[in-house]
């Protein structure tokens, strides 16, 4: 009996994540390039996909995709169903497994899946619908190191074979995924380097970045769009690039590039242009279809301010660039719930990168602060997520107890702690009552609800 080739389905959203890919790829870390068909499952998860910026449309785009055998676009395959809300239910994927089998010529192949956000759709929908496949799971960004958001089911997770992650802070070990007993993988960083090479070559010809390479910034700012996650309103979070712009001047920028997030609107654009005309300084906005990296690649600047993007920790981690944040004090006290999965990466940038407004400005993250941030977002961890990482809960109540004070408060909430009865949390009756007793903290709830609707 002949067996068919394996099948390799990766599954990818954004240019940041194709990379990584590419890079793992080139590291041998799914194995030699012709011992399986490789399959690129592009998909669109914006809001509205049809009116978003196409990853095939993407700068470099199609350098990665010479390292898969075809790609596919998940969009078209699921039409008129969006990526993010569909998921079919178990009971029918034997039938939707068949359906996809013919639509991608897979036959009787084994499937082996590599999905981003595991606990979301489009990967929650093809780890159902190739039920009998093992999964690899891939982390593009700062979340990788924070707590697996949602419980996957048993099915789901026993399933995952390996966690592959970029070292970002090197040294820090990632908590995703860890109550699974899942092991983290480094995509070299060698590897990544060189595909985001190719990147900023492939760049070169893209006029608006030419211009601006051409003028060469020393200055990189960027926009995250914050506003469309309820974090800040357009207001807060305009005048959050204005701080950025008028720390850069400060710290002797003349020339500054603003790379503001794919879907941010116009506005964000026009009031930077209008607070570095009152400042005095060039300013290029850079809304093309590129990666910040490709301009670090092309400009070489010599500082990138952000909040909390990625962006950051590449630039500092990849091209030895200085960083600072702007704004991550706001964005700690805002996050709601305190299980919000951008807690993590706002801890690691606000305890790792130096403030452009208070501190000193410009300097790749230092390799000694790797032990002392490794505890910090541990105790975080544990903190969003007792109940999947209770392993923690002593290393966390030590931790609080040694270094918790009017500075660090800033990276936990009193009422979180007091409901997990830990230190630094309040001990009166009432928190004990609410601590054991689900009919009082139902009650808090209601009253709480009643309280939001009526501010």
């Amino acid at each position: 009996m002949t067996v068919s080739q394996p099948v390799q389905i990766f599954e990818v959203s954004t240019l940041y994540g194709a990379a990584t890919l590419a890079a793992s790829l080139d590291a041998g870390q799914f194995g030699p390039r012709h011992a399986a068909r490789r399959i690129l499952l592009v998909s669109s998860n914006a809001p509205t996909p049809e009116a978003a910026t196409g990853l095939a449309a993407m700068s470099g785009f199609a350098g990665l995709a010479e390292r898969f055998d075809e790609v596919v676009d998940w969009n078209e395959a699921i039409r008129p169903y969006h990526p993010s809300a569909w998921s079919p239910p178990r009971d029918e994927s034997p039938v939707w497994e068949r359906m996809f089998r013919h639509l991608w010529r897979l036959g009787d192949a084994p499937v082996e899946l590599v999905v981003e956000s595991v606990h979301v759709s489009p990967a929650k929908a093809l780890a159902t619908i190739f039920g009998g496949s093992a999964v690899h799971v891939y982390a593009d960004g700062l979340m990788s190191y924070g707590p697996t958001r949602d419980r996957l089911p048993q099915w789901l997770g026993c399933r995952i074979r390996r966690l592959l992650h970029l070292d970002l802070v090197p040294g820090l070990r990632p908590m995703l995924l860890a109550e699974h007993g899942v092991a983290p993988e480094i995509v070299p960083g060698d590897a990544f380097t060189k595909v985001l090479g190719e990147l900023g070559k492939a760049a070169a010809g893209d006029p608006e970045l030419a211009r601006v390479a051409a003028d060469r910034p020393t200055a990189v700012l960027l926009g995250q769009y914050l506003a469309a996650l309820d974090i800040l309103s357009f207001e807060e979070e305009e005048e959050l690039h204005a701080r950025m712009l008028r720390g850069a001047v400060a710290a002797g920028h003349t020339c500054v590039a603003f790379k503001p997030h794919p879907t941010a609107p116009a506005r964000y654009s026009r009031v930077l242009e209008k607070t570095a005309a009152q400042e005095g300084v060039r300013l290029h906005i850079l809304d093309g279809p590129v990666l910040a990296e490709a301009v670090y690649e092309r400009c070489r600047p010599t500082l990138v301010v952000g909040c909390f993007s990625t962006a950051l920790l590449t630039a500092s981690t990849y091209y030895g660039i200085a960083i600072a944040r702007v704004g991550t004090d706001v964005l700690l006290d805002r996050l709601t719930p305190y299980q919000n999965s951008n807690r993590v990466p706002v801890t690691i940038v606000d305890f790792a990168v130096p403030d452009l407004e208070n501190d000193t400005a410009g300097a790749p993250v230092p390799a000694t602060v790797t032990e002392e941030l490794g505890a910090l977002v541990r105790t975080v961890g544990y903190c969003m997520q007792a109940k999947r990482n209770p392993l923690l809960r002593e290393e966390a109540a030590a931790w609080l107890e040694a270094h918790l004070d009017e500075d660090t408060m800033r990276y936990f909430k009193r009422r979180r702690l007091t409901a997990l009865a830990l230190p630094g949390g309040s001990n009166s009756v009432r928190a004990r009552l609410l601590r054991t007793s689900p009919t009082a903290r139902r009650a808090a709830r209601r009253v709480r609800a009643v309280q939001r609707k009526l501010s």
